[in-house]
């Protein structure tokens, strides 16, 4: 079964509860918080998701804030993972396709509960490509 690492902040605390029902049975999921709608820094939840997938224990990520920003900015500090901030299902798709996301960032204040789920599935199932993309991925690390 294939692991994924979830996080998110306050404003994702909702949809990350509603995703993680969702893939249950499907994936194993690991939680990395937050746990409740009080503030927090999301940060605090994205660097250890991050870290996780970078470690191997995880094999993609979700992670949620308001906007996607934040945590998607937060994300791609870590030299081996490419998140990419998706709002419709097209944009999961070709992350995946061309670009080998291994995170996806959604922004939980701009999109519907269902319209999310729809994107972690394409994310979740949709593979890389390779091919003419391979060449350009590698090129993405700095290091």
């Amino acid at each position: 079964m294939k692991k994924i690492a979830i996080a998110c902040d306050h404003a994702g605390f909702e949809y990350k509860e509603i995703i993680k029902k969702h893939l249950e049975g499907k994936f194993e999921v690991e939680d990395f918080g937050t746990f409740s709608q009080d503030s927090v820094d999301y940060p605090d939840f994205v660097h250890p998701a991050a870290d996780s997938i970078e470690q191997g224990k995880n094999e993609l990520g979700i992670l949620i804030c308001g906007s996607g920003n934040g945590v998607q900015m937060t994300a791609n500090k870590h030299q081996k993972i490419r998140c990419a901030l998706c709002w419709m299902p097209e944009l999961a798709c070709l992350a995946r396709q061309h670009n080998d996301a291994n995170m996806l960032a959604l922004p939980a204040r701009y999109i519907a509960s269902q319209l999310a789920l729809d994107i972690v599935d394409l994310f979740l199932t949709t593979p890389f490509e390779g091919g003419r993309h391979q060449n350009r991925v590698e090129k993405i690390s700095t290091c």
